[in-house]
């Protein structure tokens, strides 16, 4: 089955046993559901294409001065460069 996403992280297999235990009310039950859907959403969405585009920011006026989170590209001024998950047209 090659649409099949096979998800086997240690959260979701812990949250699937706890709502497979007969034990396990209805409003947990909902809950552990939408927590998981959350999980499964990153897990899908981990291969997305990801874009660079032009952005402004708000700037700081002392500017950043930490070399390491510049570096880093924490650190943008009035305009940056981010990277954002899209589809290439």
């Amino acid at each position: 089955m090659k649409n099949v996403q096979v998800v086997d992280h240690p959260l979701v297999k812990h949250k699937l046993t706890i709502m497979r235990d007969k034990q396990t009310s209805t409003a947990s039950f909902r809950r552990l559901l939408r927590e998981i859907s959350l999980l499964l959403c990153y897990e899908v969405t981990r291969d997305l294409d990801l874009t660079t585009t032009e952005i402004e920011t708000p700037s700081d006026e002392n500017g950043c001065t930490d070399p390491g989170r510049q570096e880093a590209g924490l650190c943008l001024g009035a305009t940056g460069r981010k990277r954002i998950a899209g589809r290439h047209a």
